[in-house]
């Protein structure tokens, strides 16, 4: 007697086949004569054996979860030379695979995507297979490279297996081409995006502020679900911060969402987030307008707006840091606000226009008044001034000839002109412009 048909799943995930070829043929011959029927209504011995071969290489592919019965079955009808009942069994396969991956996705999610309402597990399973292969591609479950193949493999088995009156027959190389293809588009082990409860997670959002734990539970979630909902749910992110409107609780667990993932932001997110504020700014939306400016600063993101909008920001908190310096008790006060200078000049470029207000602001209060300088935020000032660009150089270096305050402090009284030649001899030399050595000279310490 011979051996049952086995796959065996190891560690390795190896497959091991019986050679059937040698049984398989004579069954066949005495099949077809008992029948009175040609023995070429099924492939002849080479055909199947030439299959055979190639089975376990393609089926070592498939995950071990994955062959299951119709998979076995598969085999059956390969040693047996039926390679259309072979291709229907691949294809019934890949169908469940694909309800899967949408199950897996979330089928309440599905509603959220598709605005369908009413869809639910009877109306997935009552999908027809080129809606599924639609509905999958939507989800981004698949590509568009597996919608290509796997819709050509549905012609495919619509036409030349048996599950309907077939318009022709198919050979080994066909079905092995078939297989193939289901193996690598569908029956596959990648990664299974999961969709995202929008209203779920806009319900946290309003509620109370985020704890660590559900924080972290919300960032896992955004980042295993697909590219396109992961685009929108950022834009609502932003939209929901910017929201005069809305409580402030919810702004602040937006916005530490969107800090924890800025990094992983796709170039289409940014894209999208950068087309959002400029709505903001054709519209004249102020107060909207003024959020997105806060929104991409937080994030580290301001460097995507246009320069004039960084310089808007840059000037401003530079001018509001020279005004807390120069009112009452301003050595308590200074601190917070050179901090959220240093963090912006840290994280992105300054303008060139907004470089002689930046640079003002930082060595005016760098080098403080005749009472000395705050000393906590100094280290904030040496940062900066360690960070200055070559053009950033020569405008420091410029400022003792001016008219500005820091001028006249340098100039009347001396702990202001040595604090002065401290920063100074912060500066990197490599860095220092041409023009500016000869200045570099008379102020070094």
């Amino acid at each position: 007697m011979s051996k049952a048909l086995t796959i065996k799943k190891t560690s390795s995930e190896a497959v091991a086949l019986p050679d059937v070829v040698p049984l398989s043929a004579p069954l066949l011959t005495a099949v077809t004569e008992a029948l009175g029927l040609s023995r070429d209504i099924v492939a002849d011995d080479e055909q199947i054996e030439h299959a055979w071969t190639q089975l376990p290489r393609l089926l070592r592919r498939i995950p071990p979860q994955l062959r299951d019965e119709r998979i076995a079955r598969m085999c059956i009808a390969v040693a047996s030379g039926l390679f259309d009942a072979a291709i229907n069994y691949v294809w019934n396969a890949s169908v469940v695979e694909l309800r899967d991956k949408v199950r897996r996705f979330g089928i309440a999610v599905v509603p959220q995507v598709l605005d369908d309402k009413d869809f639910d597990e009877d109306s997935l399973l009552d999908l027809k297979d080129a809606e599924l292969l639609d509905l999958c591609r939507k989800l981004n479950l698949i590509g568009d490279d597996d919608f290509f193949f796997l819709d050509q493999c549905r012609a495919t088995r619509n036409s030349f297996s048996v599950a309907h009156p077939a318009a022709g027959t198919v050979d080994e190389d066909e079905f092995l081409t078939f297989l193939s293809r289901c193996q690598k588009h569908a029956l596959t082990s990648e990664r299974n995006p999961r969709g995202v409860d929008t209203k779920g997670f806009l319900v946290a959002l309003k509620g109370s502020g985020f704890k660590k734990e559900q924080r972290e539970e919300w960032q896992r979630r955004i980042r295993e679900t697909y590219d396109a909902q992961r685009e929108l749910l950022f834009v609502m992110l932003h939209g929901l911060y910017c929201d005069p409107n809305a409580e402030e609780t919810a702004r602040q667990n937006a916005l530490q969402i969107c800090q924890a993932l800025s990094d992983e932001f796709s170039p289409k997110v940014n894209a999208a987030l950068v087309d959002r504020h400029q709505e903001y700014k054709a519209k004249g939306d102020d107060a909207r307008l003024k959020a997105s400016m806060q929104f991409f600063e937080k994030i580290g993101k301001l460097g995507l707006l246009g320069d004039a909008d960084v310089h808007s920001v840059f000037t401003a908190a530079s001018r509001k840091l020279l005004s807390v310096h120069n009112a009452w008790d301003n050595f308590h006060n200074e601190p917070p606000f050179a901090d959220r200078l240093e963090q912006l000049a840290r994280k992105n470029r300054v303008p060139a226009s907004a470089q002689p207000t930046f640079v003002e602001a930082v060595v005016t209060c760098g080098t403080g008044n005749a009472y000395g300088v705050s000393r906590a935020a100094e280290p904030d000032y040496h940062r900066m001034v360690k960070a200055f660009s070559p053009a950033e150089i020569a405008i420091m270096l410029a400022l003792p000839k001016g008219t500005t305050a820091v001028a006249g402090r340098i100039k009347t009284t001396k702990a202001c002109e040595k604090r002065f030649r401290a920063l100074v001899g912060l500066l990197d030399p490599k860095s220092v412009p041409t023009s500016a050595k000869a200045a570099l000279q008379k102020w070094k310490p």
